[in-house]
């Protein structure tokens, strides 16, 4: 999943950034309100983490920017304004949830995964097909009811193509999926990925459809 970090402070950007892509996130880190304006009008995203005080434009106009577009991107504030009043305008202008610095890593993560899940309309954090199981907490993969490791890379491909088993992903959307600002992309690494995780999970885990793109099956 690609996600867009909105944050002025270095020191917390770069941090939550190296979790971030730690935890098989792509990242593009923007440090002020009027970049996140023109990135959110220009990417597609998956979840954006917005902190409130930042130069250029608020964080609140950020959001309604947003939301002013019908855009459904889920949003989650990051600030360490703890006023009630705060909390309510940040919600009440379209924020998804709530998060007080300081924060825990681990606890961040587990309030992307939930927003993310409830934009979905899904109640469970794993996302299968059936035959292929994903645990986007533990980054558990199971095929066939057997345990499968993948690196970071392949785990973040299939779990772009499970989020909507039998639709089909190209390779620019798969490349927005895995790859953020300043990441090499080598002209064939998506064919590598799907290569390897064939290997690991089976020739017919994953079908091609030619000049299009690639899926997993509903239901196998």
């Amino acid at each position: 999943m690609r996600v867009m970090l909105v944050e002025d402070d270095a020191m917390i950007g770069e941090a939550i950034g190296h979790a971030l892509k730690d935890a098989s996130y792509a990242v593009d880190w923007v440090r002020d309100g009027s970049a996140a304006v023109t990135s959110i009008g220009t990417q597609d995203y998956g979840i954006v983490l917005l902190d409130l005080g930042l130069p250029k434009k608020d964080g609140i106009e950020v959001l309604r920017y947003i939301r002013a577009r019908d855009n459904p991107v889920p949003v989650l504030i990051i600030t360490a304004r703890d006023a009630l009043e705060d909390r309510i305008g940040g919600l009440d202008a379209g924020a998804d949830d709530y998060v007080l610095k300081p924060f825990e890593m681990g606890e961040l993560l587990a309030r992307m995964r939930a927003v993310v899940r409830r934009k979905g309309g899904s109640a469970s954090p794993k996302l299968t097909n059936g035959a292929i199981s994903l645990d986007p907490v533990t980054h558990e993969v199971t095929h066939a009811g057997a345990s499968v490791h993948l690196s970071a890379r392949e785990f973040s491909l299939l779990e772009a193509l499970l989020v909507r088993p039998g639709a089909i992903l190209s390779r620019s959307d798969l490349e927005d999926r895995l790859y953020g600002w300043g990441d090499e992309v080598e002209s064939n690494a998506v064919e590598f990925l799907i290569h390897s995780l064939r290997k690991k999970l089976g020739s017919s885990a994953i079908k091609n459809v030619r000049g299009v793109g690639w899926m997993v099956s509903k239901g196998e």
